[in-house]
Order: structure tokens, then sequence, then C-alpha cells
């Protein structure tokens, strides 16, 4: 398993993040395999949010009831939440942000976040409400670094003009087939060719330039939650036929090429799965250090329907 030290932080991370979004349904039992198969793997960082499961804290819940750290594991593993949707609209008020924090750490049943995202942008943020509950909640040693997910260079530009912590982490989805923050560069200035469009403000390169670690998530979907790309050979046959090529050549599963394909960036970015599934999750994990060519992974990326101009 890869590590990195995450910049702006202290953190000695995995570059494949376990997601614990589905595991509501989850018996104890299972939920502790699930958690010691990532940790056998090398696995070391764990991903919640306040909404996962049917109802809020569910997910956190089910993990902290499942799952008890001794002082020296607690040390050795990241453990991470969001924060900022609720039903029907977004809140990154200063309110919302205390409260939710001391529900996830007490659902988790933890003395302190690794770190904690902003969830989604919240379009009436006043910046300089998140900044006090960022200070109250590092100042009172309940979250040690912070981060976003799924914003905008603008909008991160806009919360460090108040935010004193370091923005470390921008976790958005990215796969294979739903790749706009690599594609766009590749294409860029093209008239006429939707691939061309920026439709981030350039976060990929903005987040290199700023030390800030993007986190993929759903690295199988084909686009926004409408199934995955892999073994779909209707829609997807070349791509496929090239992964297992390359699976083949490699001598691993089919999803650890997929995985690969984002950890083999050069931005050194992490892959958050969202399996409940022990055999899934060992199948991922192949493609933490697996080294394609430049020919490899461009090959992937037109076969999923990219152009190279």
């Amino acid at each position: 398993m890869k590590t990195l030290t995450l910049p702006q932080t202290d953190l000695n991370a995995s570059n494949i993040i376990l997601g614990l979004m589905r595991i509501s349904e989850l018996s104890d039992e299972e939920i502790r395999e699930l958690v010691g198969a990532a940790r056998d793997s090398g696995i070391n960082y764990f991903d919640h949010a306040d909404i996962y499961g049917s109802e809020r804290h569910q997910c956190e819940r089910r993990f902290g009831e499942a799952v008890t750290f001794s002082p020296a594991e607690r040390e050795a593993v990241i453990i991470q939440s969001k924060v900022g949707i609720r039903d029907g609209y977004f809140d990154f008020s200063k309110e919302h942000i205390l409260r939710t924090v001391d529900e996830s750490l007490e659902a988790l049943n933890i003395d302190y976040l690794d770190v904690l995202l902003l969830h989604r942008p919240d379009t009436l943020v006043e910046p300089e409400e998140v900044a006090e509950a960022f200070d109250a909640l590092h100042g009172a040693g309940k979250v040690r670094n912070f981060g976003v997910s799924n914003q905008t260079p603008g909008q991160v530009e806009l919360l460090k003009r108040w935010v004193r912590q370091p923005l470390a982490i921008n976790q958005v989805q990215l796969s294979i087939t739903h790749s706009p923050i690599i594609a766009s560069g590749i294409a860029s200035n093209m008239i006429g060719l939707d691939q061309s469009i920026d439709r981030d403000n350039g976060i990929l390169d903005y987040s290199r330039l700023n030390d800030i670690t993007l986190q993929a998530w759903s690295p199988f979907q084909k686009a926004f939650f409408d199934g995955v790309f892999l073994g779909d050979r209707e829609a997807y046959p070349e791509l496929n036929e090239v992964i297992d090529e390359l699976a083949d050549a490699y001598d691993v599963a089919p999803a650890a090429i997929a995985v690969a394909w984002i950890t083999r960036h050069p931005a050194n970015m992490q892959v958050v799965l969202g399996t409940t599934k022990v055999s899934h999750l060992r199948d991922s994990v192949g493609g933490s250090e697996l080294p394609l060519t430049r020919q490899e992974w461009y090959r992937l990326f037109t076969a999923a329907g990219h152009i190279l101009p």
C-alpha cells in the first residue's frame, strides 16, 4: 500500500480510503471484518459523513458501535467526516458545524476527528462563521485538520481569506469515465468540443499548486450515480477490453486497474472505496501502487471515450 504525507498536515495516509457510507445495514461483525480487511491491506484512512445512512449519523453510529480502537490504534488511523448537507439545503453556519461535529464524535465514539470536510458548497456561506467554527473546533482539540468537498478554487479561496487553518483536502468525483477535472485540460481551447469545457475552474492544477490533496470518490461510476463501468460491455466495450487486458498483464483484478488510473496521476490523489464487500476491497487495493505506463494510462483514457486533440 502506497502511503502519502499529506501536504499542509502531519498525516501519513494510505492512498486508498475506505468510505463507510453504505454500512448501515451491516452487522457489527461484518463491519469489523470490513475494517479489519482494510487495515490488513494497509488502509489507515476511514471516511464518514453525518448524512450517511437512512438517518443522520447512522453510519457513524454503526461504526462507533462495532469498532473499538485502543489508544495506540486510534493514533494509527485517520478518521474523517463531513458536514454541511441538510434535508433540502446546505448549511455552513457556525451553529450547524459545531453541533454536527459534537454529534459525529459521539456517534463515532471518539474524542477527535483527524479531518473535517465541508460537504458540498453552501452558496449562502459566511466564511467568517466557518472561521469561527474551525477556530473553536481546533482550539478544543475536536478537529485536527480541515478541508472541503466538491468545491471550486474560487470557493476555496473565499474560505481561505478568513479561515486560519490550512484547507488541505478537496474530495471530488473522479473515475476513468467521469473525469472532467482531467479531461478538460487535455482538450483545452477547442471550440465546439464538450470535453474542453472547464467545469471546475481548473481544480486539478489549482490543487497541485496549492498543496491540496484531491480525494476521488465514486472511482468506478460511469457518471453521477448511474452505475459502474466495470463489466458494462454494452456502454463501454473498448474500455472493459483494455481493462481486462491490463488486469491480465499485471495479474490483478479489473478494479485495481480502475484504481491505478487515478493513483498513477502525479497529483498524488487518494481513492475512496465505498464497497462493503471484503473481496471487492481486496481486488481494488491492488491498484494502490500499480505502475501504469504513460501509454497505458492514455489508452484507458481514450478507451473511455475521451479524445486526445
